[in-house]
């Protein structure tokens, strides 16, 4: 029987080339039993780089499916193939086309844009991941890796805003201050000006937990909700806070999650730290 012939697509991109491919192999599950063979030029960034680049397909020819943003490189390529007698699909040309033409704007055309959505998305899913696991005084032993270390009573929003700072992309730990307990010394060994004090008022403190034992159904009279334990706890919150002046110190009492996030990282911007 005779054997079926190679099939050789070229992917050429002036980024990773990681667009081009993704789209070859979705159209490629459609020819599972095709003999193809996948080649990727990527980083092309000059006249030079692809004229080298379209040599290596003419000595053995094929397709050649491109994702250039620089449009000029895109026409060179565009008249070289055709010069030779190539082939080629460009996927991005059209897009890019239509969309400048919808939104009144030229395209940026700036290669690797995509690379750095992608590592910005990677970046919050490693922060997200860290914070989940430094919850309530978890893995106390990676707290120097944190970006921001949230103290305060419970019930103090710490791990809501904690996890909307990880979607923002900053690793965050939050350790929960309980009265007559001192906090755990790695606190103290971290960089200090990552540290955040959160306070509240105590009445709305009150409430917080008379409405979170509700939930559990318990008994709302406990010394968890106490206003009298309550204020005494808070006390030794600002007591802590004061000794370690270098801390960063948030009243929640009357913001959004979003708006204690935004005053954080706005402090931390300021010292440089964010």
């Amino acid at each position: 029987m005779e054997e079926s012939a190679i099939h050789n697509i070229y992917l050429f991109s002036d980024a990773t080339g990681e667009t081009a491919e993704r789209v070859m192999r979705a159209v490629l599950s459609q020819f599972r039993y095709a003999d193809i063979k996948l080649h990727r030029f990527n980083q092309l960034r000059s006249r030079e780089e692809m004229l080298r680049s379209v040599e290596a397909v003419t000595a053995n020819p094929g397709l050649i499916i491109c994702t250039l943003v620089n449009r000029d490189l895109a026409l060179f390529l565009q008249n070289e193939t055709e010069r030779r007698g190539l082939e080629m699909i460009d996927l991005l040309g059209p897009i890019l086309y239509k969309c400048s033409e919808m939104l009144g704007l030229p395209p940026q055309q700036e290669p690797g844009l995509l690379y750095e959505i992608n590592a910005e998305y990677h970046k919050r899913v490693e922060a997200v991941n860290f914070t989940v696991k430094q919850d309530d005084g978890q893995e106390l032993r990676y707290l120097y890796r944190a970006d921001i270390v949230l103290v305060g009573a419970s019930r103090t929003s710490k791990t809501p805003l904690s996890m909307y700072l990880a979607h923002k992309g900053f690793k965050v730990a939050n350790i929960p201050l309980v009265k007559g307990i001192d906090p755990p010394k790695e606190l103290f060994e971290i960089e200090q000006n990552r540290v955040v004090g959160l306070l509240i008022d105590a009445k709305r403190l009150v409430e917080l937990r008379t409405a979170r034992l509700l939930q559990l159904q318990q008994s709302p009279r406990s010394r968890y909700s106490n206003y009298d334990e309550i204020f005494d706890e808070l006390i030794c919150c600002k007591q802590l806070y004061r000794r370690n002046p270098q801390w960063l110190v948030i009243d929640v009492t009357h913001k959004s999650v979003e708006e204690s996030a935004g005053d954080i990282i706005k402090k931390l911007t300021n010292l440089g730290l964010a």
